[in-house]
Order: structure tokens, then sequence, then C-alpha cells
């Protein structure tokens, strides 16, 4: 029986796998690294659908294993090593009372030495546990956390997103403590996901890395059209109407398939339309997102400067831009010298406005990049 919501176009968050398009493949591979015991690294771009793979391979796992723990981290918010700790440490205690209160005593009492707080959300009313380490004992903590884990007699699952991020601490060291933590590890099991792809391989690709060869690597690709087409036409249909192939087709094509925007699309086509049979329909819905962006826009191009902003906005027209240096570019687009454009492209890049793939540079946000072609 399909879970009963508003729009089953969801932007946010997971609902079940009522609610989530095939992936069958991708979730079935995750799971079957992880019972044999292996670790798997997910590398995508933001929006492609990692967080909800990682939910729903969670999903699965607790399905046809009730005792087992599923604990989900999202580090990118994280600075500092004692960071990483207080947000690893409140996502395992947080896991536990989810599971029962009986087991969340048990495991608070296993991580006293983090000296957790137990706080009641005010939304949910459910028990809420924050921690609050000394960043002088944050390698003694990490550690512990790991042991404790090991030792909980249960199978557990371990999704740290963007962990890319730890190569920004300031403390040197980090990737070779938590891989000196994790590679005697037992019964905890591993998904280590990222965004930034050069900086992920070159984690566990590189021989002078810690990490090196120590995971199975999974690259996420764009759902499959015919696939996802025939999982948004059927809510549709459900109602009563239909979405046209011919549409659907439009709308993957603009967004490249990356899954985020196409479901922001359709879920204010389904809150509008019970049939999605005139193009219209879809490019007045995909303008009125734009626009509803346009003040978010505005104030961020204000931390640009000239030439970056001019970048930007050069690239959105052109869609992908193999050679930003090229001389032909630069002069179509009347940007200054290649000099320039590259250290524009660098702030871009590391900003994450601009992300590389194998066709060359594109804009990271695709709203965002609609809203600098109109300009």
């Amino acid at each position: 029986m399909k879970k009963q919501v508003l729009n089953p176009f969801i932007c946010q968050g997971y609902e079940g796998p009522d609610f989530f398009c095939d992936r069958k493949a991708e979730t079935q591979t995750l799971m079957s690294t992880l019972y044999n015991g292996r670790n798997i690294t997910l590398i995508s771009p933001r929006r492609l659908g990692k967080t909800g793979l990682i939910w729903n391979t969670f999903h699965q796992i607790r399905s046809e294993n009730k005792d087992a723990v599923c604990i989900y981290v999202d580090i990118f918010p994280t600075k500092s090593q004692s960071d990483l700790v207080n947000m690893l440490g409140a996502a395992v205690l947080n896991t536990a009372f989810s599971k029962g209160k009986a087991f969340g005593r048990k495991v608070l009492n296993l991580f006293g030495a983090l000296r957790p707080v137990v706080g009641i959300d005010s939304l949910t009313g459910m028990p809420n546990v924050t921690v609050n380490i000394d960043p002088a004992q944050s390698e003694m903590s990490l550690k512990s956390i790991f042991s404790q884990l090991d030792l909980l007699g249960k199978e557990v699952f371990v999704a740290i997103d963007e962990f890319q991020q730890i190569t920004s601490y300031p403390e040197s060291g980090t990737e070779a403590l938590l891989r000196s933590h994790i590679q005697f590890l037992h019964n905890v099991h591993f998904i280590f996901s990222g965004s930034r792809q050069h900086l992920m391989s070159e984690m566990f690709v590189s021989p002078h890395r810690p990490f090196y060869q120590s995971t199975d690597m999974m690259n996420l690709m764009p759902l499959a059209e015919e696939s996802y087409y025939d999982f948004s036409n059927a809510f549709f249909v459900d109602k009563g109407g239909f979405l046209s192939k011919e549409i659907f087709h439009e709308l993957y094509t603009l967004f490249d398939g990356y899954t985020w925007y196409i479901q922001s699309i359709l879920n204010r086509l389904y809150e509008k339309y019970r049939k999605i049979e005139d193009v219209e329909q879809l490019r007045n819905t995909i303008l009125s997102v734009v626009e509803s962006k346009a003040p978010q826009y505005e104030s961020l191009t204000l931390f640009l400067t000239s030439n970056q902003f001019a970048l930007l906005k050069s690239v959105a027209k052109e869609g992908v831009v193999k050679e930003p240096m090229a001389a032909e570019f630069l002069k179509k687009h009347r940007l200054p010298g290649a000099s320039s454009v590259r250290t524009a492209l660098e702030a871009l890049v590391e900003g994450e406005l601009l992300y590389r793939h194998t066709d060359g540079y594109i804009v990271y946000d695709r709203f965002l990049a609609l809203w600098l072609k109109r300009l």
C-alpha cells in the first residue's frame, strides 16, 4: 500500500520506495558490497540523487534486518576534526534513540565519554542528542565512537556524506586517523559519498593517500529517461490525467537528467495540472521557479568580482564550455585576458558555482544558469 502524501514528487528527504524512482541496480550493488564486508565510495555531482539512494539502501537493509543500525551524517557543515566528532557522535546517538528508548539509553551509556546532552525535539517530541567534545580530545573521541559501534553486537552501516570535507580541516592527518580506526572494524560498514569528484577520486585512487584502494567505487549516473518517465507518468495517471512523453523529454533534456531539478518542476506541474499536454505548461512552470529565485541570485552576484560574474554569465549562455581560456571564447564574450579568466575560473570552481565534467565547464546550479541566460 502506497504511503499517502499530498504530492508524490519529493524534493527533499525520503518518503519510502514508492516515491523513489528505480536505482534498483545501484541499491543492490550498495547492499551487496556492504553485506560482504567491503566499504564503498559513492561519487556524483550534487542534486543527482546520491543522498536519496543512500536512504533507499538503508530502507532496504532495515526491511531485511530490523536490528541493523543505519547511520547517515552529512559533514558538509563541519570545519574541523572536533566538528566531525560532534556531528558523528550526535548522529549515532540520535539513530539509537530512533530505534527505541531502551536501545537509545544503552548506547547513551556506552558513549558517556562524549558528554552527550539529551533534549526533546520541539517538532517531533522525540529525544534529541547533541555532543560537544573538547577539540583536544577529538582523536580519542573518534576512536571511541568507532570502537563502541563495533561492540554493539549489531551490524552497523554508516554513510558519511560530503566526505571530501575532511580534506579542508586545519588538523593534519585526519584521513590517516580515520583510516587507521576504520580498517580494523568487523561489524561497521561504510559508504563514503561526495560531490567534488576530483577531491574524492584523489582520496581513494591516489597511491599516496591513506584511503588508497580501500573501498569499491561507484560513480552515479542520471536515471534512465524511460524509467523516469514511466515512474512520473504513473502518478498523473493515478489522478486521472497523464504526462506527455514529449514534454517529459524536453524537461529531462533541459536538466540533463539531474533528479532534483526535474523533481522540482514535476512537483509544481502535479500541483497545478491533471494533464500535462502543452509545452507552455512546462515553460511557464520553469519560468516561475527561476523568477522566484531571482532575489537570492541577485544577492549572490554581489559577492562576485566583475570578472567572475562575466565568466559565470558567459558559461551559462554557452551551456558547456570546453576551454574557457580559448581566444575565441574570450573574444565572443568580451572577457578579459586568459590569466584573469583563469583566476576567476578557479574561484568559481572552488565556490561550486562552476562544475567541470567530461564535456567541459557548466554552471552548477541549473536554475541559476537559466536565470543568467535571461539577463
